[in-house]
């Protein structure tokens, strides 16, 4: 097989799953500020156990996010040295900042937010959470900083056949970033909000006895979903004029200005194929199909008000089984956004073909393969552990829990529901 084609399969499925980790994290941290910040202010305990609750669930998908990361940074390192000899001057300030600046201090404030409950004053723990979810908005805008200059290379000149950075404000103001960034982390919310409301409907569709404080976060979950896929829709729309204008080629190659464009690039690099796959445009026509249905999300918004209506299982069952239809959306707006640079790695800079290691198609293919086994297994035990510890319920969650007085046994766990 072609060692380009094995490289941008194992780019797409490390960066594909590694992304549906952090969106999950993304969104989750946002409500739980929220929760955490009620129960200070209202000193109501339903906030502390709903906030223990979901708190578990985003620490295993947090930990297990962050071994994903690792194996996509491995699979950077050893498919696309071309991509860091040429331009790693440039699209590695960003990728540092994010990692020193943000991923670091977000990991210590959330080390310190586990290990703290019942430790440290309620406002202080509060905090910790508030730097935990700041500096997880932090790390997601400096990777779209550095995504957005692939997209579009800004603020940079070419010296010695090396890109270097001239202008780092020009990476701040990308006309590529700013709606991609808000459209990223409104998916990332809307996510949040429809697993917190999938999850809280299975409980109810159940008869938990914890009727009313699933009851609270089916609502939670619910008004953030259809307050986020308003944004996601607003977002996104607003990128094809931005888009058009620096990226005129992504949606075919009919326009004046993607004609033009081309033949400046045939003249400067030769003659070849400088229109993207039809997949980009595939998965931008799904994804706004998705989308769309996704809208109808406010139709269970009357969920809210009536307590016989979420006694209703009908309208749960359809909140449960629309769980998977963000994370389609998110994978399918993933793919219309890299997949339509193609056949660049730097838009209009460095090809792929420029971009991947010198190696050979039985090691790329041994990579792949791999690669895609680790990442499918933490996929897998990812979503196992957040299941069981899920329909675990709310009654006594390990996170935060209490310690015993001196004499007593520790808590047990409680058993499956």
């Amino acid at each position: 097989m072609d060692t380009l084609l094995l490289a941008r399969l194992q780019f797409a499925t490390t960066t594909s799953i590694h992304f549906l980790f952090v969106v999950v994290t993304l969104g989750l941290v946002t409500l739980l500020v929220g929760m955490q910040t009620a129960g200070v202010l209202t000193g109501n305990p339903k906030w502390e156990r709903l906030t223990r609750y979901w708190g578990q669930l985003y620490v295993i998908n947090y930990v297990l996010g962050i071994a994903t990361g690792i194996v996509m940074e491995f699979q950077f390192g050893l498919n696309w040295s071309g991509l860091s000899r040429y331009v790693g001057n440039v699209f590695g300030a960003p990728l540092a900042i994010e990692t020193l600046v943000a991923f670091f201090l977000e990991s210590t404030f959330l080390g310190m937010w586990i290990f703290g409950w019942h430790r440290l004053r309620k406002g202080v723990h509060l905090a910790l959470l508030w730097g935990v979810a700041i500096t997880a908005y932090a790390s997601a805008f400096w990777i779209m900083v550095a995504n957005s200059w692939l997209q579009n290379p800004v603020g940079y000149e070419v010296r010695d056949g090396i890109a270097h950075l001239t202008d780092f404000g020009a990476l701040l103001t990308n006309p590529s970033l700013g709606m991609a960034f808000g459209h990223v982390v409104s998916a990332a919310l809307l996510v949040g909000g429809m697993v917190m409301a999938a999850v809280s409907a299975w409980h109810l569709i159940r008869r938990t006895t914890d009727f009313a404080l699933f009851r609270t976060s089916l609502r939670i979950g619910l008004v953030t979903s259809a307050l986020a896929i308003s944004l996601v829709q607003g977002f996104g729309f607003a990128q094809f004029g931005p888009v058009g204008g620096v990226q005129p080629t992504k949606f075919g190659g009919q326009s004046p200005e993607a004609q033009a464009l081309i033949a400046e690039w045939t003249a400067r690099f030769g003659p070849g194929d400088y229109t993207p796959p039809v997949l980009a445009s595939v998965g931008l026509g799904f994804m706004i199909l998705t989308g769309f249905t996704l809208g109808c999300v406010w139709l269970l918004l009357p969920l809210l008000f009536r307590d016989w209506i979420i006694r209703l299982r009908f309208p749960l069952w359809l909140t449960l089984l629309a769980l998977p239809l963000p994370f389609v959306a998110v994978i399918l707006g993933w793919i219309a956004r890299e997949v339509g640079r193609q056949p660049w790695v730097a838009y209009g800079l460095l090809s792929t073909e420029q971009a991947v290691s010198p190696v050979g198609a039985p090691v790329m293919l041994t990579s792949l393969i791999g690669f895609s086994l680790l990442l499918g297994t933490l996929a897998v035990t990812n979503w196992v552990l957040l299941a069981r510890h899920a329909a675990r319920g709310a009654a006594d969650p390990p996170l935060g829990r209490p310690p015993a007085p001196p004499g007593e046994p520790a808590h047990p766990e409680p058993a499956l529901v």
